[in-house]
């Protein structure tokens, strides 16, 4: 489903001086995995978040979709198959404190660049009704739980029905009884929806739950 091949992405910082945080970097993602992305603080596991997940551009290397090569695309082109590929999952949540969490989990739809299969509002009340949040489709982010916080982030990463569910550091703002209830949830996703889950963690308890573990150490794949 995903292809990273022999990308490097590298910087260039104060006196022409070149950083470089991927080098030779390949890595497969197929479809139903729940693949980890893990390794120590500044290790490149953020950065090759961002390429999987399409918002930043590697150096060089290549990035294939569905077999598509994300380098011939344009800018338009790339944009609606990030938004059709991957919902994005934030250790911080990300929600919109000035919309509720029903307007929260539609937000997506609203950039939509096609005519939708279903109807959003529906399937925005079934996903909170399924994990666990109806009677909360008025309420303001700021006035829920962090667990559940992540939930709406979770119904919202699910809104558009993409390929691929990518989660950096999902449990990192909570404590662990509720990162445990979160990976418990994507966990299900996974075996029950069959979705493809691809989480960033630094916790080797949280990365040792996935089926596959995929460890990088200065911008390198230390084990695949």
């Amino acid at each position: 489903m995903l292809q990273v091949r022999h990308v490097w992405k590298e910087y260039k910082i104060d006196n022409d001086v070149i950083f470089t945080a991927l080098r030779d970097v390949s890595v497969t993602i197929e479809k139903g995995e729940f693949t980890a992305i893990t390794g120590p603080s500044g290790s490149g596991k953020s950065t090759l978040m961002h390429i999987i997940g399409l918002l930043d551009k590697p150096t060089r290397g290549e990035i294939y979709i569905n077999g598509k090569n994300s380098a011939d695309l344009n800018d338009d082109q790339l944009s609606t198959l990030r938004s059709d590929f991957v919902g994005f999952v934030f250790q911080q949540f990300n929600l919109i404190n000035k919309l509720t969490v029903l307007e929260n989990v539609l937000l997506p739809t609203i950039y939509a660049r096609k005519p939708l299969p279903y109807n959003p509002n529906e399937k925005a009340l079934y996903l909170l009704e399924r994990f666990g949040l109806k009677g909360k489709e008025k309420s303001y982010p700021n006035k829920i739980s962090g667990g559940q916080q992540q939930r709406v982030a979770i119904a919202r990463a699910l809104i558009m029905d993409p390929d691929l569910v990518l989660a950096d550091e999902p449990t990192g703002n909570l404590d662990t009884k509720t990162g445990n209830e979160i990976m418990k949830l994507l966990k299900e996703l996974n075996a029950r929806d069959k979705r493809t889950i691809v989480i960033v963690t630094h916790e080797p308890d949280i990365a040792a739950q996935a089926r596959r573990v995929i460890k990088i150490r200065d911008g390198e794949v230390e084990l695949r």
